[in-house]
This record gives structure tokens, C-alpha cells and sequence, in this order.
């Protein structure tokens, strides 16, 4: 069985179902999260928080709206 994350099984719906006629599984993953150890790591989460903004830091939509995407999405 193959695995495929939900952003590339959305882009790739038609594919997929056309693949999965001819006999083939999927798994589409949206996603895992687990402890990397014991216990809670409060300190540890604010730094992935500050870690996860700053990666998007400047990331924009190119003048598009959530709209827009969200209807580019649909068939």
C-alpha cells in the first residue's frame, strides 16, 4: 500500500481514483503527532511554535485569496 500526504491526494484526486480502480491502496496521512519523550516539554513546544512561524515568515498567496484556493481545489 502506498502512503500520500492529503495536500499531494488533493492536487492528485483524479489519479488516485483512476489507480485505485485499477486495484492499487492508498493511505492518505494528514498527520502524526507524537512525544519525542516523556511527559509534556512545555518549553520545547514554545520553541516548534517559534520555529514554525518564523519558517513561514514572509510566505505569502500571490494576490490570491483563501477563497480562490479553496475553489481551486474543487472539481
Amino acid at each position: 500500500m502506498r502512503e500520500i500526504g492529503a495536500f499531494g491526494a488533493r492536487n492528485k484526486l483524479g489519479t488516485l481514483l483512476d489507480w485505485v480502480a485499477a486495484g492499487e491502496e492508498f493511505l492518505i496521512t494528514v498527520a502524526r503527532l507524537v512525544s519525542e519523550e516523556p511527559g509534556f516539554n512545555c518549553a520545547r513546544a514554545r520553541q516548534v511554535a517559534r520555529d514554525l512561524l518564523e519558517v513561514n515568515q514572509g510566505v505569502t498567496l500571490s494576490g490570491l485569496s483563501i477563497k480562490d484556493l479553496i475553489n481551486e481545489g474543487r472539481p
